[in-house]
């Protein structure tokens, strides 16, 4: 009976540690984020998705014309 009582007395201070941590962790991811400032909106015009580029029309071991030029 005593070995039930001292489990159930590690798992109750395991339990509160755990939950301390947890606690700690959310304030201090938070204790510098602005979350008035957040939203789910975007702005206009986006969709979130990288521009597409024309593909290069360069044989194998040609010098990129684009990167050569300097205009990336």
């Amino acid at each position: 009976m005593n070995h039930r009582r001292s489990h159930r007395t590690a798992v109750i201070i395991f339990a509160v540690a755990l939950a301390v941590v947890v606690v700690l962790a959310f304030a201090t991811t938070l204790h510098d984020v602005d979350t008035r400032v957040a939203d789910s909106a975007t702005p206009p015009g986006t969709v979130g998705l990288a521009k597409p580029h024309k593909p290069l029309d360069v044989a194998p071991g040609q010098a990129n014309p684009v990167i050569a030029a300097g205009s990336c």
